[in-house]
C-alpha cells in the first residue's frame, strides 16, 4: 500500500468517567457519539487492496469479506477510516454473532457472511487521498466524514452531536439496541493512536450473583494458592444455575485469603454440583464455565466447585444475552441473601431502542 499513512496504526482509546461531560459557554468542545459494541477497525484502502486491523493491529479482512467488498464500493480509492464492525439481529446489535466470525475454517466464515453479514460503522477519518489528516483536529475529520456521504446500507458514519442534552438521551436509549455507552470527543484533538484521549460514559448498575466455584491466579502454586477470579451464576426460570461471568481483579493479599476463606465451600470429588456436568457433550447447550471456544484454545479453565451458599453483589456494565459482557466488579458480600433469589429477573430491562433508526438499511436490521 502507498497510502500517506501506513499501517499498523493503533487505534485511539477512551478512558471512563462517570458522567457526559457538558459543552463549555461558546464554542462547543465535545462531539458525542453512541459507542458501538463490536470489533473496532482500522480499514485501509488503497484501490482494490483493504485491510481491516483490528484493536490490537492484527489484520482481519478474511473474517469478513463482505466488509471488505463494502470497502471497495463505498470508500474513497484511497483512504484510512477508523470504527467498528458490527453485526445486527433484528433492532439490536449481537456481539455473540460477531464472534463467531473469527473461525479458521474460510468456509464457515463464507457462509456467515451471507447469512450474518455485518456492517462497518465509521467514526473517524485519518487520511484521503494523499492527505494525512492524524495531525489535524477532530472537527477538520469530521467534516472529511460528512464528505464521504456514508448511508449505508453497508457503511454507515456514526450519528453524533454537539449537544449534551441529545448525548445524555442517547445513553439512556440506545442500550436497547445493544450499543453501551456514549463516547465524547475533543473537537480540537488530533488523532493520538494508543493513547486514552477520549472519554467514555458507561453504563453501571449491581446484580446479587451465586458464587459456585473460582479459579486459581495464573501466578498460584501449590505452596501459595491464590484466587484468580470468582465463578459467578444466576437462576433461569427452570431453576437451573446459569454461568454469567467471574468477578476478578483482587490485589495479591486478598487473593491468598480468598484461597482460605473459602476453603470450607469446596466440594468433594464424590459430591453433586450444578455444573458437575461441564465436561459433559450433553450439556453443550449450556453456559459453563470449563466450556472451551475458539477464543479459550490452550487455556486451562479448570476451577474449583463451591457449595452454593455464598452470594455476593457485583458491578456490571453490560449484558450480553445471559451473561456479562465483561468482567464484573466484586462489590461486597450479601449474608442477607439466599442463593435461591438470585435469578435474571433482577437485572434491569433497557429501553427499547430499533437499531434501524440508527443504522436504516443494514443487514440483519429488516
Amino acid at each position: 500500500m502507498t497510502l500517506p499513512v501506513a499501517p499498523p496504526i493503533l487505534p485511539m482509546l477512551a478512558k471512563a468517567v462517570p458522567d457526559v461531560p457538558a459543552q463549555p459557554d461558546g464554542d462547543p468542545a465535545w462531539d458525542y457519539e453512541p459507542k458501538w459494541d463490536g470489533f473496532r477497525a482500522i480499514v485501509y484502502r488503497d484501490g482494490d487492496d483493504v485491510r481491516i486491523d483490528s484493536r490490537n493491529a492484527r489484520p482481519m479482512q478474511r473474517y469478513f469479506p463482505e466488509v471488505v467488498e463494502a470497502v471497495k464500493a463505498a470508500l474513497p480509492e484511497r483512504c484510512v477510516v477508523d470504527g467498528e464492525i458490527v453485526v445486527a439481529q433484528g433492532s439490536r446489535l449481537d456481539f455473540d454473532v460477531l464472534s463467531q466470525r473469527i473461525h479458521p475454517a474460510d468456509s464457515r466464515v463464507r457462509m456467515l457472511a451471507a447469512t450474518t453479514p455485518a456492517a462497518l460503522v465509521v467514526f473517524d477519518v485519518l487520511a484521503v487521498g494523499d492527505d494525512d489528516l492524524m495531525q489535524r483536529p477532530l472537527a477538520d475529520r469530521l467534516a472529511a466524514l460528512d464528505a464521504l456521504g456514508l448511508s449505508g446500507p453497508d457503511v454507515f458514519a456514526t450519528p453524533r452531536s454537539l449537544d449534551a442534552a441529545v448525548a445524555r438521551r442517547w445513553f439512556d436509549e440506545f442500550e436497547g439496541a445493544g450499543l453501551d455507552g456514549v463516547v465524547a470527543k475533543p473537537l480540537d484533538g488530533p488523532y493520538q493512536p494508543d493513547k486514552r484521549a477520549m472519554l467514555k460514559i458507561k453504563h453501571a448498575r449491581t446484580a446479587d450473583v451465586v458464587l459456585a466455584g473460582y479459579r486459581l491466579h495464573k501466578t498460584s502454586t501449590a505452596a501459595k494458592p491464590l484466587l484468580g477470579s470468582l465463578l459467578l451464576g444466576l437462576y433461569d426460570d427452570d431453576g437451573g444455575l446459569q454461568f454469567v461471568g467471574v468477578a476478578a481483579s483482587f490485589p495479591a493479599a486478598r487473593r491468598a485469603a480468598l484461597v482460605e476463606e473459602l476453603a470450607p465451600l469446596v466440594v468433594g470429588p464424590d459430591d453433586e454440583h450444578p455444573w458437575g456436568d461441564w465436561q459433559d457433550p450433553s450439556a453443550a447447550g449450556e453456559r459453563r464455565p470449563g466450556a472451551q471456544s475458539r477464543w479459550s484454545a490452550g487455556k486451562d479453565l479448570s476451577f474449583t466447585p463451591l457449595r452454593v451458599e455464598r452470594v455476593l453483589e457485583v458491578g456490571y456494565d453490560h449484558m450480553e444475552g445471559t451473561r456479562f459482557r465483561h468482567t464484573s466488579q466484586f462489590k461486597r458480600w450479601r449474608p442477607d441473601r439466599d442463593p435461591g433469589t438470585c435469578t435474571y429477573a433482577q437485572l434491569e430491562e433497557p429501553v427499547s431502542y430499533d437499531l434501524g433508526s440508527l443504522l436504516p438499511g443494514a443487514p440483519g436490521t429488516a
